[in-house]
């Protein structure tokens, strides 16, 4: 294998190991409150998420390769929406109204939103963006 596909692996593995473990200090202090979403579901979402951009973006430019600069259109947005309509099912799922009209889990969906977007800064090499998310 060649060395600059390694280093390249080598890099996307970082990032997502980093993506992983600011989710998982996000989700640390919802299962310490012993909320339905923890430590692993939230470091599982910023990792899922950084993956998926870091996909994308080998993606497009091996497309870009292989079909040709000019010809390639890609719309980096799209992946976006993509993650953030996925989270949303999810976090729908997590959200309680109960018989008194109270509603419950609002939160919980939202720091899995949080999460997301820290695994997308992460994979975007939005490094200190992503630590300044987090805390």
């Amino acid at each position: 294998m060649d060395q600059a596909v390694v280093l390249s692996q080598t890099i996307a593995l970082t990032q997502l190991a980093i993506a992983c473990l600011l989710g998982g200090v996000i989700g640390f202090e919802r299962q310490v409150k012993q909320k339905p979403a923890g430590l692993k579901t939230h470091a599982f979402v910023a990792g899922a998420s950084a993956l998926f951009v870091i996909l994308s973006l080998i993606l497009v430019k091996q497309a870009g390769i292989v079909i040709g600069p000019d010809i390639l259109k890609a719309d980096p947005i799209r992946i976006f929406q993509a993650i953030i309509l996925g989270i949303s099912f999810i976090g729908a799922g997590t959200i309680i109204r109960d018989g008194e009209g109270h509603i419950q889990g609002l939160t919980t969906a939202s720091t899995l939103l949080l999460s997301v977007t820290v695994g997308i800064a992460v994979a975007l090499e939005q490094y200190v963006l992503a630590l300044g998310i987090t805390f």
